[in-house]
């Protein structure tokens, strides 16, 4: 439990031919063949040490959360204080990618369409075996990079972009397009968001503390900004960060957290979102009742991805 004097606050398409060609054309680069995704070495996480000191109790600890898969927990959520910010507590969450499968979900907005099958709002049938969900990129005219999903190509793959690779399994991976990660047959969606924050376990050299348009504009160019992120550790696990904090903190954190590779997602107070549901019995559905936030001051709640008016793209996690 943290201190009480601490504040808890802490983005006219048709699908292409050209799409499901390429994914019958080309191969994974050899650096990703070699990168393991058997989460099963790592079932739970390292706890983080407080970047701010003296920590505060339980700051970093993990904690599990969500609906259990197969009696383990897939989810597990802890708060830390970025050092440009520690008025604030940003969210971390921890995903055992061997018990989730990933799902893009597409919106009339970001990326555009009507055509979507996985779309606003989740179907009773999907949500009996939700656990956690979380926001996309940016709008694809801010993204510079492409968009990949059940066979519709919206905005054409980048070269460099940072990408969130889908395979059929509904594994996630995140490389840099072409190098990192490149298309295949297993591949179902790519949601492509800027160039890389970490690669490799190398923080972007580019990033300046007092940014406000490099990594994305924001809101009235304030630079303590909502912002999120993912990343992949060494074992094929993801960590998603977010919190009111600048972009040197945010890699920091995705970067103490575990993550090799990393890719910002969407930002500013109306966008970012971590949800996880905890349904009364095992099989129960996610409900608009049952979802937890990984940060209480979000604007958008569990419920977001059940409406109907919601346009924007996001990413589903369920029991494997």
């Amino acid at each position: 439990m943290f201190s009480a004097g601490i504040l808890l606050c802490c983005i006219g398409i048709s699908q292409t031919d050209s799409a499901s060609a390429a994914v019958k054309t080309t191969h994974w680069s050899q650096s990703h063949q070699a990168q393991s995704h058997d989460s099963s070495s790592q079932m739970s996480p390292t706890n983080l040490t407080p970047l701010v000191t003296p920590g505060l109790a339980g700051e970093g600890v993990w904690h599990a959360v969500g609906r259990k898969v197969s009696g383990q927990t897939a989810i597990y959520t802890t708060h830390i204080r970025p050092p440009n910010n520690p008025s604030i507590i940003a969210g971390a969450a921890w995903i055992n990618q061997s018990l989730v499968r990933a799902t893009l979900y597409s919106g009339s907005l970001s990326p555009g369409g009507l055509f979507w099958k996985n779309t606003a709002p989740v179907s009773q049938s999907a949500a009996k075996t939700l656990v956690a969900a979380f926001n996309g990129g940016f709008q694809m005219k801010d993204a510079h990079g492409g968009y990949l999903s059940e066979g519709h190509l919206v905005s054409p793959l980048i070269k460099g972009a940072a990408s969130l690779v889908i395979d059929k399994n509904g594994t996630i991976s995140i490389g840099s397009w072409g190098s990192g990660v490149s298309m295949n047959a297993n591949v179902v969606a790519v949601r492509q968001n800027l160039t890389l924050l970490i690669s490799n376990g190398v923080v972007a050299s580019n990033l300046n503390p007092n940014d406000t348009t490099a990594w994305g504009t924001s809101l009235h160019y304030i630079v303590n900004t909502p912002r999120s992120g993912l990343g992949e550790t060494a074992s094929g696990n993801l960590v998603y960060v977010e919190g009111e904090m600048n972009i040197v903190s945010l890699a920091k954190i995705l970067l103490d957290a575990g993550a090799v590779n990393a890719m910002v997602l969407d930002m500013n107070p109306a966008w970012p979102f971590f949800s996880w549901y905890t349904p009364s019995t095992a099989n129960g559905p996610a409900t608009l009742t049952n979802g937890g936030l990984l940060n209480t001051y979000m604007t958008p709640k569990p419920q977001r991805i059940f409406e109907s008016s919601y346009n924007r793209d996001f990413i589903t996690l369920s029991a494997r």
